[in-house]
């Protein structure tokens, strides 16, 4: 068994999201072109005789952690008598929509079944992650991917040829936050999901993803659920963006970006000007070599 184990959790935008309907279970049907990016959580996993969580958020570390979860869950499934100390370190902004905390408990998942000898396919850990949260089984692979269902079906896509976005995490905080945003939304929203399958067949056959195709149902939605987005939007628009949405279910909002000199030059401005966290990423596919 090693003595340790580091994995990099990375967040996540939706190029598109589209809401088909509500299901008769409850939950919504979505279809969704979504990528991973390099902004990214780091999970530390050590040898112990229980499943314990540290993080550098502190508030963080109750027992609702998705990645505490995830150990317990995988422990308990796989019948395992090891422990092990779950150590997070923060830099997807929280409850952003950014997929910060599924991110984690994947990265929990994958990493722990290499760290106990398990010997799993993401196949198999993909019910544990359905388990956890929507999101979750997205992150075993990561990368871009079609994703339908309640976020449970997922199909890998070839890499795509956007190079860069800026993420903008506004400092709103709305409780229950999908919740609301699905209960604002109106039926006249629900898309068949076409929009989705349009990308998805541009990304298979040139990996584009031409601007006008990016879309997030719940855009119409945002500014009644976040008060004050508004102005963020308001003001990526004013400094040159031509598209801007939520990132999943917000009040994270991104923005395609020509180069890395312009999305660097409108962080700085961003931040010293209004005080606003901004992070300039790129999209991340495993075979990026990463952890």
């Amino acid at each position: 068994m090693p003595e340790s184990l580091t994995i990099n959790a990375y967040a996540k935008v939706n190029l598109t999201l589209e809401v088909l309907g509500r299901r008769a279970d409850g939950y919504h049907e979505i279809a969704s072109v979504m990528q991973t990016v390099d902004l990214h959580d780091v999970v530390e996993l050590t040898p112990a005789d229980d499943v314990t969580l540290e993080c550098d958020r502190p508030e963080l570390e109750t027992p609702d952690n998705l990645a505490l979860k995830a150990a317990a869950k995988l422990r308990m499934e796989a019948g395992v008598q090891a422990g092990a100390h779950v150590k997070l370190r923060k830099a997807i902004p929280i409850a952003a929509g950014l997929g910060g905390g599924s991110s984690d408990a994947a990265a929990t998942l994958l990493g722990l079944n290499r760290l106990w000898g398990l010997g799993m396919s993401a196949d198999d850990l993909t019910p544990l992650a359905e388990a956890l949260s929507s999101d979750a089984p997205f992150f075993l692979r990561g990368g871009t991917a079609m994703v339908q269902g309640r976020g449970e079906r997922v199909r890998p896509l070839p890499g795509i040829n956007l190079k860069w976005m800026l993420i903008v995490a506004p400092a709103i905080e709305v409780p229950n936050k999908t919740a609301a945003l699905y209960s604002a939304l109106p039926q006249s929203s629900y898309t068949p999901g076409r929009l989705t399958r349009k990308l998805e067949a541009r990304i298979r056959g040139a990996g584009d993803v031409p601007p006008q195709l990016l879309f997030n149902a719940f855009d119409d939605v945002a500014e009644e659920t976040y008060p004050g987005i508004l102005e963020y939007l308001n003001t990526l628009y004013a400094l040159g963006a031509k598209e801007v949405h939520l990132a999943g279910s917000g009040p994270s909002i991104y923005t395609p970006v020509p180069s890395r000199e312009q999305g660097t030059a409108i962080r700085l401005l961003l931040k010293q000007r209004y005080g606003w966290a901004a992070h300039l990423v790129s999209p991340w596919h495993p075979e990026a070599g990463a952890p």
